[in-house]
């Protein structure tokens, strides 16, 4: 089974690597698996960030465990409400920011709800993003809250789990 988010650029490199497996299956596109909303900051890189905010104040919004940035406007062009892609998703379940708390319990919700049970018929291809991914692993690893804020995700690293029917 393959599982990617919503997000462009996860979705692209699934298929780069089913490509290379010669594996065409579809993959199960899910926006619980999308990266943190990351609300008023949204669209702005870290170089923007840290002069609107200051280094400190974006690396603790970057890192905290449930500190949420400042609502992204529902009427921006980022925000999911106004992108096509989720118009099928129930808009009392779309955020306008996240803290990686939130992050970490859509994560694991939809693990627990459609992933969870798929591991003992086969292998499991989840392409998702850093903080996402973070969430997957606090659960897995069973990291405290300041664990899962030190722990590095590096990007394009594939991240192998061996999951067995214990956990």
């Amino acid at each position: 089974y393959y599982f990617s988010s919503f997000q462009i650029r996860a979705n692209h490199a699934l298929g780069i690597i089913q490509n290379s497996l010669n594996d065409k299956k579809n993959f199960i596109r899910a926006w619980e698996l999308n990266e943190r909303h990351y609300g008023g900051l949204t669209g702005l890189n870290k170089i923007e960030m840290g002069v609107k905010l200051g280094e400190e104040r974006v690396h603790q919004f970057r890192r905290s465990w449930d500190l949420r940035p400042d609502p992204l406007d529902k009427k921006s062009q980022f925000h999911p409400l106004n992108i096509k892609t989720y118009k099928d998703i129930p808009k009392e379940k779309i955020p306008d920011t996240e803290s990686l708390k939130d992050t970490y319990e859509r994560v694991i919700s939809y693990f627990f709800s459609e992933i969870k049970n798929k591991i003992n018929i086969g292998n499991i291809f989840i392409s998702a993003h850093g903080n996402s991914i973070r969430a997957l692993c606090k659960y897995l690893f069973k990291l405290d809250e300041k664990q899962i804020s030190k722990l590095e995700i590096p990007t394009g690293n594939p991240l192998l789990i061996d999951i067995n029917e214990n956990q």
